[in-house]
């Protein structure tokens, strides 16, 4: 069959993000003898005519619409992108059977495939029925008891296993030099899965609790063909925990000097797994820049949230990575359940100690069925069960639900490595389209350390 690959992502902010999930696919199917072609909606001007002229050129049996984000997870700024997503199911409804998928789907599936009105949906890791959905559209056979497939009108799915034997990326079909240049990285996965218990966390639901891990080799030979065959400089490891399990991540970090890869990285790192000798193996093999999940500088409020670490951890990381003289930034996360002015003070205090190169404090967190935060937002009266999330809603504890952005945003104004997305403080679109005007590569934070910051009054 002809299959059109959509990346319906339109987001640049803070950087461009390569689709990832929508390259695992590509080696699948067409290995089924599928003729695909590529429509990357985050570098088209119009969407709306690119897709429709493509529709008329290629005229494929089958649109594949990969979602990444229903919204930008932001308060008080933020924004749907469930709209533009309809447009795009709209132009192809009628000349192409439409088939979802992505994390932001996976979400909330049932209610997705209904409110955009499309004719399937696939739930979770899709490198695997997928193509077997299509085998079957293509012979006409029905797709009911295909595991983790909604169909138009369904009101629920079979459950869903993880693939058992995490695939390549093809990136053959993808600008990958233009999310290079724009985006100042590329991005890297090493394993899928998430052990912990986070209360808001949707990666446990997305990826399975079990951690499964890529063959080291394979790693390398794809960040060998990063940098020989796309001339990729930067890599960014998009592992919701790289450092998890940490002899995993040393022994990756010691294939990579051993193979001399001419490139740097940065990743995602759990404060609580992080030693001396990580740090060590992680610099020596090109990392210059560490992001922290830390969400709290409140013991209090790192119980609250379920994180596996405490306030000790995280000083202990910090101080690691200053010693070694690697740049770090800790993301904080303001509003769970039981935080309070106290608690805020807290974090701001600890992030003062520690002085890390920047903090991403974001206000609010977004609620996503299927959370241990989605039942306490029911119980705290924050939603109710028959609430549609399609929409963003964030928690709030009630006790600061008023207040909250005016603290954060009064003291973060007061620090110059302070940033806050949802408010605009030290960080604007503006700002960030013209810094990526500059040939920089790595985190955005790293930059507007770099190139100097301006006072932004929030929204």
């Amino acid at each position: 069959m002809d299959i059109l690959l959509l990346s319906a992502n339109r987001e640049k902010n803070p950087y461009p993000v390569f689709p990832l999930g929508l390259s695992y696919l590509a080696g699948p199917l067409a290995s089924r003898g599928h003729r695909l072609r590529l429509l990357d909606l985050c570098f088209v001007e119009n969407p709306q005519q690119a897709l429709s002229e493509l529709l008329d050129e290629f005229a494929p049996h089958v649109v594949a619409i990969s979602i990444r984000n229903i919204d930008n997870v932001t308060f008080p700024g933020s924004r749907s992108y469930i709209p533009g997503v309809r447009e795009v199911v709209e132009t192809c409804r009628g000349r192409a059977i439409v088939i979802l998928g992505g994390s932001g789907y996976s979400l909330m599936p049932v209610q997705l495939l209904a409110h955009l009105d499309a004719d399937f949906g696939v739930v979770g890791e899709g490198e695997e029925v997928l193509p077997e959905l299509i085998t079957r559209l293509e012979r006409g056979i029905p797709a009911t008891l295909l595991p983790g497939v909604l169909a138009r009108g369904d009101s629920s799915y079979l459950p869903v296993s993880p693939v058992a034997q995490i695939g390549v990326a093809d990136r053959t079909l993808f600008p990958v030099q233009r999310y290079h240049v724009e985006g100042g990285m590329a991005n890297l996965q090493t394993r899928r899965g998430c052990p912990f218990s986070c209360i808001y966390c949707i990666y446990p639901l997305l990826e399975g609790n079990r951690v499964r891990l890529r063959p080291v080799r394979e790693i390398i030979a794809e960040i060998r063909s990063l940098v020989e065959d796309h001339g990729v400089s930067y890599i960014y490891f998009v592992d919701d925990i790289f450092n998890y399990p940490p002899g995993f991540a040393e022994e990756l970090c010691r294939a990579m000097v051993r193979e001399k890869l001419s490139v740097s990285w940065s990743a995602f790192v759990n404060p609580g797994f992080v030693s001396a000798s990580l740090i060590d193996a992680m610099i020596a093999a090109g990392c210059d820049a560490v992001e922290f999940g830390s969400e709290s500088g409140s013991g209090k409020m790192l119980r609250n949230l379920g994180k596996s670490f405490g306030v000790e951890q995280i000083r202990d990381a910090s101080g690691l990575c200053r010693e070694a003289g690697v740049d770090f930034a800790h993301y904080l996360l303001f509003g769970g359940p039981g935080e309070s002015e106290a608690t805020i003070d807290e974090s701001f205090a600890l992030m003062d100690q520690l002085a890390p190169t920047a903090v991403i404090a974001m206000t609010g967190i977004r609620i996503f069925p299927g959370t241990p935060l989605y039942r306490r937002a029911i119980s705290d009266g924050i939603i109710t069960g028959e609430a549609s999330l399609l929409e963003p809603v964030f928690y709030i504890s009630p006790q600061i639900r008023e207040t909250m952005c005016e603290m954060v945003a009064k003291r973060a104004l007061a620090r110059k490595n302070w940033v806050a997305p949802g408010m605009e403080i030290n960080v604007s679109d503006a700002m960030l389209d013209a810094l990526r005007r500059f040939p920089v590569r790595g985190p955005m934070w790293k930059q507007l350390k770099r190139l100097g910051r301006s006072r932004i009054r929030p929204m």
